[in-house]
């Protein structure tokens, strides 16, 4: 996880009295040449769900794609998953295919795409 070709990016609730708090996270591969960046994962504890972790999780890994100069950020999602669907497709992300039988379960899954343009 720490080599150059992907990041993995950890959201933690503001420091208290305690151990930290992990309210969700998100792991990118960039492949060298490629154009595209690819979001492996993200997911967020469901007692924080609907709180904008997500959405940030995932405005970070575009500003890491975009600085390494990438056009593109690629993604699968579970096609039952109505509300990753949703926060993505709300980004800007649209659907570029299916794929059947993706997951251990049999569930199939959307690939999304998203065009990255540089912050002006």
């Amino acid at each position: 996880m720490s080599r150059a070709n992907g990041i993995v990016l950890v959201a933690e609730a503001e420091p208290g009295a305690g151990p930290p708090e992990v309210l969700g996270n998100a792991i990118a591969l960039f492949r060298m040449g490629a154009r595209a960046a690819h979001l492996y994962s993200l997911t967020v504890d469901p007692l924080h769900q609907g709180r904008g972790v997500g959405r940030l999780l995932l405005s970070r890994v575009e500003e890491a794609a975009i600085a390494r100069g990438l056009a593109r950020l690629q993604l699968e999602v579970r096609a039952d998953n109505d509300a990753a669907i949703a926060l993505y497709r709300s980004a800007g992300f649209v659907e570029t295919g299916r794929r059947p039988d993706y997951y251990a379960d049999g569930q199939e899954a959307l690939s999304m795409e998203k065009s990255l343009s540089p912050a002006r």
